[in-house]
């Protein structure tokens, strides 16, 4: 245990009685540590049946941000857009030696926020802090990174994508997104759902820490264990689709719910598709 993890668990414990320029400086020292890349929300665990462990001391010092930051005038292009945040929230401000490609447009990374060399910002999309986004990885426009989620390398998360965030509760996994994955067009992975390595999710599928999922390849329906979220497999390819309703008056309105199917897994065919997107980076 780290230092500033203890000073961290101990001003979160004091609540609102911990003492506002202790926790502002342990919460800018956190800050610093997400934006290089050296401290994250959560980490890969290889002792963990997700693969990944929450380090909750980290959302808990994010936390302290928010309660011990003042509301301040943040508005932009000299006060034609006004915006009011917290003081200890400011926007990301990249430089050229990042490596990072901005695109034109008003995409937003907030402080906190880890986005390594060679990440492709289309507009407009944004960034919230504690989020961890690898390199070589394309956020699309419209699309949202939330708060603390991890986001690996090579991943595609296209047009409109939601990935949500969460820091409360502190002990939640975020939602988890490894190396190598395609994640279509207005989908929405949410509740600390973890897509393991190339995996695909294609264009308006919806994951849920709770969503169960249809694997047509194995024969089987993978739901999360008790107290752990849903794992996409590894190379799954996951599709929009519906099952009927068969119990009380659904069955006899002949309703159907939506619900993801695994309808294959990555070949070389996949791979083909999914690899020429690299012209644009």
């Amino acid at each position: 245990m780290t230092a500033l993890e203890t000073t961290i668990g101990a001003l979160f414990a004091a609540g609102k009685d911990a003492n506002k320029d202790d926790a502002r400086k342990a919460f800018f020292e956190l800050q610093r540590g997400l934006n290089a890349g050296e401290v994250r929300a959560a980490e890969p665990d290889s002792t963990s049946p997700t693969g990944w462990r929450v380090n909750v001391w980290v959302k808990q010092g994010i936390l302290l941000g928010f309660r011990f930051g003042d509301t301040v005038d943040a508005s932009s292009d000299h006060g034609k857009w006004p915006f009011f945040d917290k003081d200890t929230m400011p926007l990301k401000k990249p430089s050229l030696g990042d490596g990072i490609r901005i695109v034109p447009g008003g995409s937003t990374i907030r402080q906190g926020a880890y986005v390594a060399r060679t990440v492709v910002c289309m507009p407009p999309m944004y960034i919230n802090i504690g989020a961890y986004v690898g390199e070589g990885t394309l956020i699309d426009s419209h699309a949202l990174v939330g708060s603390c989620a991890q986001i690996g390398a090579r991943v595609h998360v296209s047009a409109a994508a939601q990935i949500g965030g969460v820091i409360e509760p502190v002990g939640a996994m975020p939602v988890i997104v490894e190396d190598d994955v395609l994640v279509g067009g207005n989908t929405g992975i949410y509740e600390g759902a973890v897509i393991k390595q190339r995996a695909v999710i294609a264009a308006g599928t919806v994951l849920t820490g709770s969503t169960p999922v249809y694997d047509l390849v194995h024969g089987r329906i993978i739901k999360p264990e008790p107290g752990q979220p849903l794992v996409i497999p590894e190379g799954a390819v996951v599709v929009p689709g519906a099952r009927h309703v068969t119990v009380g008056a659904g069955k006899e309105w002949g309703l159907s719910l939506s619900t993801p199917v695994i309808v294959k897994y990555r070949d070389d065919k996949t791979d083909t598709k999914t690899e020429l997107e690299s012209w644009i980076r």
